[in-house]
């Protein structure tokens, strides 16, 4: 009966359907393949064909089939998928499976303003034939099929109205490669373009989505995460809200700095008015970041900073809350709230926190920043003072509102902003840090506007990427990834737009990276040590001990050929004070690791030439753009040995890298028993990182009585990663009673945070 079935072409023609022509398609894709059958493949295909087909609808069809056979017991079929899924995408982008050349290719899209014009005119001919010999297309095969659908559906140039697909990922990688160091010497330039493309191409390093899906393309801005900073003024909130629309537009997460703005009731004008609060603002930020869907790479989302302490905190800290009513909630934001040693402080001694409006108490809110005496001081002054305006409330309480809080949403955040300063590669006389961003990894400087063009606002943007530990054999290999990374990433900062003169400022005088790590789950399987007993401890003290020691030295490095960045003179590293001096020493005692390498050398080096970059390191969620190499997110572990996760393309099965081999060293999510060793963890990294983590605790409430996770673990848990020296803390996640098989496990949600966010990298 299916020998009677046609097949309806593109241009509309009919012909027999030709099952040999099928089955000579999925016998190449499992090729070199284990535990595949194609005949199963077919068997599940055939089914679902029907008279009429588009060929179109064969290709998906097929390709589903494949995907749908993806378990833990035949982990190959995410490969089978893949290669149908690239078959198919080439298919569509040229008309054949065979790409063509790089130099052809590129004249075409440029004439069609898909690719920016600027590749023709730095290149020559001869330069794009080279770099055609540098492309491996073959590499295409070693995606995973969450990989290619991430690729179709985010980072491949291609019509989002109409769905036309115009590349496949090899030349993504060889032009974001050759426009990231066009402005390099000719004479070296085609070396390094061709390193950085080895380096992507087969994984090493990880890209954000930004660069992805936009360096190449004629839109030039690539910044992962943009930081802004509200002032207590209507100009600065209209020019806050203006910001946000113009860089949600172009693919950035935003954090947004509210905690200047007065509370409700405050006087406007010497008593002429009083204020509305913080709420109709918040709302405000709200709509600018909803109003862009960036371009169908993702949706707009931003986090929002304010302090304990503010006077408004009791309605604030409930504005995700699914109670109440839409006047007042602002539910599609997410929060970070700001604490620091005075708070924690009065909690441990069962003490009150008072709470005050920004605007009554002169000082206390810069200082809460940049002195932690002169906060304490003030701070106290202002409780004894009978004439400002002021609320008390039990420490105890206050803290419990928030853990209810972020317990019940999972997204109330936490800055310590004392540990982003004094651990801080910020002077903090100078540059204080007042805000993280979208995803609780980035600490940099920022001012308010009091307009788009205001030149003394300062928006802090951050440019990421990631080392793939689990390409790594040897630390040593981190040296020339690190030096690929720090050139590529500040070549961007040349080489993108600025649409705000505050975010160019800021990020020609500071030229801040953030680079971080995928992979680190697979890495501890591969390595035979775990989260949760110690035993990940001596090695991950010394492989971020590498990562921020071979950065620091490519970035010196570049000071010594192009100049220290403008504003180095306002970083701690000018005054030679490195990482490696400023961390929590209560880290010590659980970890007694040493130094592996030459500190003092290195600080001779930086105070001699400086940095040619402010930051250098951050740990990003790298949520989506992890699936690219088959790589487990960020530092995070896998909730199951497949995850299956939702995206705007469906669900995507991603089973953990060498499955078979490693099943029993990955230790999961929900069979890790505490947030102990996750957060000492976290902790040693932090010694090194001179931004900050994007960090989660996790509880299951079956292993509590009566199904509720305490309060008071909540709280010591907090101490606890205070206590280390932890700067941020993301997610607070629930188990929620889904199996974590592969059969019934419930979809993550795709993180609509930064690398991939943005964030997502």
């Amino acid at each position: 009966m299916t020998q009677s079935l046609f097949v309806t072409k593109r241009d509309g023609r009919r012909e027999p359907l030709d099952l040999d022509k099928i089955h000579r398609v999925i016998t190449w894709a499992a090729e070199g393949l284990s535990n595949v059958s194609v005949s199963q493949v077919e068997l599940k295909s055939h089914i679902q064909f029907y008279d009429g087909i588009k060929s179109e609808d064969i290709h998906e069809t097929i390709i589903k089939a494949a995907a749908d056979l993806i378990s833990k017991d035949s982990p190959d079929y995410q490969y089978l998928a893949a290669r149908l899924a690239v078959f198919h995408l080439r298919k569509k982008a040229y008309g054949q499976f065979e790409p063509p050349h790089l130099y052809d290719h590129v004249v075409k899209m440029v004439e069609a303003r898909r690719y920016d014009q600027h590749i023709l005119a730095d290149y020559s001919r001869e330069e794009l034939e080279q770099m055609n010999s540098f492309i491996d297309h073959s590499r295409d095969l070693n995606f995973s099929y969450a990989a290619v659908k991430q690729l179709e559906g985010k980072y491949l140039v291609q019509n989002r109205v109409t769905g036309a697909i115009y590349e496949s990922a090899q030349f993504l990688y060889i032009l974001v490669a050759a426009c990231l160091f066009a402005n390099y010497p000719k004479a070296t330039r085609l070396d390094y373009v061709r390193r950085f493309y080895d380096a992507c191409s087969l994984f090493k390093l990880s890209l954000p989505t930004p660069i992805m899906s936009g360096v190449r393309t004629p839109t030039r801005q690539f910044s992962s995460c943009v930081l802004i900073e509200c002032g207590d003024s209507l100009d600065s909130i209209n020019a806050t809200s203006s910001a946000i629309v113009k860089y949600v537009s172009q693919r950035a997460g935003i954090g947004i700095n509210a905690g200047r703005i007065r509370a409700l009731g405050s006087p406007i004008r010497n008593g002429e008015a009083f204020h509305t609060g913080c709420i109709p603002f918040y709302k405000h930020f709200q709509t600018a970041v909803k109003s862009c869907s960036q371009g169908g790479v993702r949706g707009g989302a931003a986090t929002l900073f304010y302090p304990l302490w503010h006077l408004e905190v009791e309605s604030l800290l409930v504005l995700k809350n699914n109670r109440g009513v839409e006047e007042n909630r602002v539910r599609h934001l997410d929060y970070g709230v700001q604490f620091n040693r005075l708070m924690y402080t009065r909690l441990i001694k069962d003490d009150y926190i008072t709470l005050f409006s920004p605007s009554d108490v002169p000082g206390l809110y810069d200082a809460f920043f940049e002195d932690q005496e002169k906060f304490e001081q003030l701070y106290v002054q202002y409780e004894n003072d009978s004439s400002i305006r002021k609320k008390r409330l039990k420490a105890l309480e206050l803290f419990t509102l928030f853990m209810q809080e972020r317990a019940s949403t999972g997204r109330i955040y936490l800055q310590n902003v004392d540990h982003c300063n004094t651990h801080s590669p910020f002077n903090p006389k100078f540059a204080p840090v007042r805000q993280s961003n979208l995803c609780l990894e980035i600490a940099l400087p920022t001012k308010p506007m009091n307009d788009v063009n205001d030149p003394d606002g300062e928006i802090a943007l951050c440019t990421l990427s990631a080392f793939n530990l689990g390409a790594i054999e040897n630390l040593s290999e981190l040296e020339e990834l690190a030096e690929l990374a720090v050139r590529s990433l500040d070549s961007l900062l040349d080489y993108q737009d600025y649409p705000i003169p505050a975010a160019f400022h800021a990020s020609i005088n500071r030229r801040t990276l953030g680079v971080g790590v995928i992979n680190y789950a697979y890495y501890l399987a591969k390595n035979g040590v775990k989260y949760s007993d110690g035993s990940a401890n001596g090695l991950t003290h010394r492989t971020f001990e590498a990562i921020q020691y071979y950065l620091l030295k490519a970035s010196n490095k570049l000071a010594q050929e192009f100049g220290a960045c403008p504003k180095f003179n306002e970083t701690t590293y000018a005054e030679g004070i490195l990482p490696i001096d400023t961390y929590k020493k209560d880290l010590d005692k659980v970890c007694t690791e040493a130094l592996q390498l030459d500190w003092e050398q290195l600080r001779k080096d930086i105070l001699t030439h400086g940095l040619r970059n402010s930051t250098l390191s951050a740990l990003m969620p790298s949520e989506t753009s992890s699936q690219i190499s088959n790589a487990t997110n960020g530092i995070e572990p896998p909730r199951g040995h497949i995850s299956v996760k939702a995206s705007k393309d469906g669900i995507l099965k991603q089973v953990v890298p060498e499955y078979e081999r490693l099943k029993n060293n990955y230790e999961l999510l929900w069979d890790i028993p505490n947030n102990t060793g996750y957060l000492t963890l976290v902790a040693i990294m932090q010694k090194f990182i001179d931004q900050t983590i994007s960090a989660n605790t996790n509880y299951d409430p079956n292993k509590f009585e009566g199904g509720k996770v305490p309060m008071k673990l909540l709280l010591q848990d907090l101490l606890s990663a205070y206590k280390l020296g932890v700067k941020t803390m993301y997610y607070h996640n629930t188990r929620d009673g889904a199996a974590d098989v592969q059969e019934d496990i419930k979809a993550e949600p795709e993180d609509d945070g930064c690398a991939g966010g943005a964030c997502k990298i």
